[in-house]
This record gives structure tokens, sequence and C-alpha cells, in this order.
């Protein structure tokens, strides 16, 4: 399973290799692996971006020496697939609660209306 975070960047669409933090006290930039979860006050960056990042005149940039590479799957990752599909499963087995009327349709979508008991 790949990770599905994308790059911060606007109009970039490659995947994210790298979190980006701040820590404003110190005027520091810190670029390190991805984190396991995306983070309000974090950037996910890709390669280019990680590798390409500098910081504002006084500022410091934090970075490892080594490149940044997609962080393997875990047995996270394979744990919530595996949720996923339970759940997907268990989804289409439920009863339908009576006959629905379909009462409009936009594009894709329908509205269905089912009789009160």
């Amino acid at each position: 399973m790949t990770s599905v975070r994308r790059c911060s960047r606007t109009g970039c669409a490659h995947p994210a290799v790298a979190t980006l933090t701040f820590a404003y006290a110190d005027c520091t930039a810190v670029v390190g692996p991805l984190a396991r979860s995306a983070e309000p006050h974090s950037y996910d960056l890709c390669a280019d971006h990680a590798a390409g990042l500098t910081a504002p005149r006084g500022w410091d940039v934090v970075r490892p020496a080594t490149g940044f590479s997609e962080p393997e799957p875990g047995p996270d990752d394979l744990e919530a697939l595996a949720d996923a599909v339970r759940e997907a499963g268990r989804a289409e087995r439920a009863p339908e609660p009576g006959p629905a009327v379909v009462t409009g349709r936009r594009g894709h979508l329908r509205v269905l209306r089912f009789p009160e008991d």
C-alpha cells in the first residue's frame, strides 16, 4: 500500500516523503521523515520540494544529510486496509428498510424516499 498523501505545495501532485514543521521560537524549519499522520501545523513535501526548501533570512533549515524515500507500509497500514474491506463487506449486506421510491436524479446521484412505517 503506497502513501496517498500528496505534496502540500500548490500544483504538485507527487507523493509526500517528508514533513516540514516550524520551530518559531528558534527560527528553525525542520524537514524530517514523513509523519505517520497529517498534522494541522505541518506540511507534507515531495522529495524535490524537501531537498530544495529554503528559509527566510535569519532562519535555519534542519534536514537529514541523506535523501528521503517513500515509507514502507507498516502493520497499521495493513490493518487499516483490512478493516476498510471488512466494513465495506458489512455495508453491502445491510438489509434494505423497504421499497425505495426514486424521487429525483442529479448526475450520478439519486434521491431516495423510503415510506414511513
